[in-house]
């Protein structure tokens, strides 16, 4: 391997990816069992390497020369290979730093908490020290290296103003998980995450709910990555580069999820926002009768709303997973929590609005089959539709209208 990405469990990377589009070199990801690391490294075959969990502390004894900011950090992440000789550097520092800078986190003189007591934990510290945290801690469960618990942090320091998350915890496939409760901090202005797969996790999409500023770690990915690339490369890459690398990596890793009243277009829609971005289209409704091999208006008249809706609950829990898809989903699929955080993981949910009165009642629809049914489900629902969105759209305008609408907010 010349260059390439080295950790125990790699799957999940999009390293590969992004290091590819440099143009500059081939990129391998190679996964290292713990008891195999020091042999790797002491064989010394390969030109450039990044260094992920959980090894970034581990691979400093094999370092001839180490940068002064990774030294003071603690952990290293890109090692250059020059002639024999081994460098060790953070670029994962230049990456959470512009991150929070891009999304305007102002830390000067603000208490901040970050979770987690890893090698990227010691690179958030450094971060947010130098951003002029005038408080900083680091959480755990057992409190190790000086760090506090969580419950601690919720007795003590209920009044921090920002959170940094560098635990694994909603890391894919755990997407349930989430490391702390936001709820419990009154004064908080801004939560990062420095996880990227998936796009938001349920601690960033509790940051959105609170409308508390939140950023997650696909920007910073993108960003250390460019930093450890001029360091193997010596070249530099220019910002529309990296610009484009990013836009191009979260279209291919984000979904469009279109909700709405039935009857107001989702499927036409989103069937022409799928031919236009190349994305693959999915209807939760058309899935639902495909496994039950019978139509929605059947399984509400034998087996009634309720087993509907956890078929519907299964049906999104699996689609929901998927990347560069378009969504189109059930009416009702809002009415579970559970629907919309997993939606919204990896996706960009537009709410298709429609004047109830415009909306044509049909029998395939149970609960909107007469127009007093469908009147009534949209003052039920607007509220929850105008919660549960990234974006209002306004579908009376016209099919080619609307899906202009969303790609021009999409780009």
């Amino acid at each position: 391997m010349e260059y390439g990405l080295i950790g125990e469990r790699l799957g999940h990377s999009f390293s590969k990816v992004i290091h590819g589009e440099f143009g500059f070199y081939g990129y391998e990801l190679k996964e290292i069992p713990r008891d195999g690391l020091d042999a790797f490294m002491e064989a010394r075959e390969f030109k450039g390497i990044n260094v992920t969990i959980p090894y970034k502390e581990d691979v400093i004894k094999h370092l001839d020369f180490i940068d002064e900011k990774a030294r003071a950090i603690g952990a290293v992440n890109t090692v250059v290979n020059n002639d024999g000789k081994l460098s060790g550097y953070n670029t994962d520092y230049y990456g959470l730093k512009t991150l929070l800078e891009e999304n305007g986190f102002n830390l000067q003189g603000k208490k901040v908490l970050i979770l987690g007591t890893g090698g990227t934990s010691k690179t958030a510290y450094a971060v947010c020290e130098d951003m002029g945290a005038s408080f900083l801690s680091k959480v755990s469960r057992s409190a190790k290296d000086g760090a506090i618990t969580y419950e601690e942090a919720y007795e003590k320091h209920s009044d921090a103003a920002y959170i940094v998350n560098t635990t694994p915890s909603g890391m894919y496939p755990n997407l349930d998980a989430k490391p702390i409760d936001l709820k419990r901090f009154t004064s908080l202005e801004g939560v990062a995450d420095v996880i990227y797969n998936p796009g938001r996790t349920r601690l960033i999409l509790e940051a959105k709910e609170m409308g508390v500023k939140h950023c997650s770690g696909l920007k910073m990915l993108v960003l250390q990555a460019v930093a450890a690339c001029e360091f193997f490369t010596s070249n530099k890459v220019p910002t529309e580069k990296v610009e484009e690398i990013y836009k191009n990596l979260y279209d291919e890793n984000n979904n469009i999820v279109l909700t709405g009243m039935p009857g107001s277009g989702k499927s036409t829609i989103g069937k022409l926002l799928a031919e236009k971005l190349g994305k693959t289209f999915i209807d939760t409704d058309a899935l639902i009768v495909e496994r039950e091999k019978r139509e929605i208006s059947d399984i509400f008249a034998t087996d009634g709303e309720k087993y509907f809706r956890n078929v519907e609950k299964e049906i999104v829990s699996e689609v929901a997973t998927l990347k560069n898809s378009i969504i189109s989903t059930g009416g009702g699929v809002i009415l579970n929590a559970d629907n919309v955080k997993n939606l919204m993981a990896n996706g960009t949910v537009f709410f298709l609005d429609r004047k109830p009165e415009d909306l044509v009642p049909t029998d395939d629809r149970p609960l909107a089959n007469e127009k007093a049914k469908i009147m009534k489900l949209y003052e039920e629902r607007l509220p929850v539709y105008n919660s549960t969105c990234d974006y209002k759209i306004n579908a009376e305008v016209g099919i080619d209208e609307t899906v202009n609408a969303i790609l021009k907010i999409y780009k």
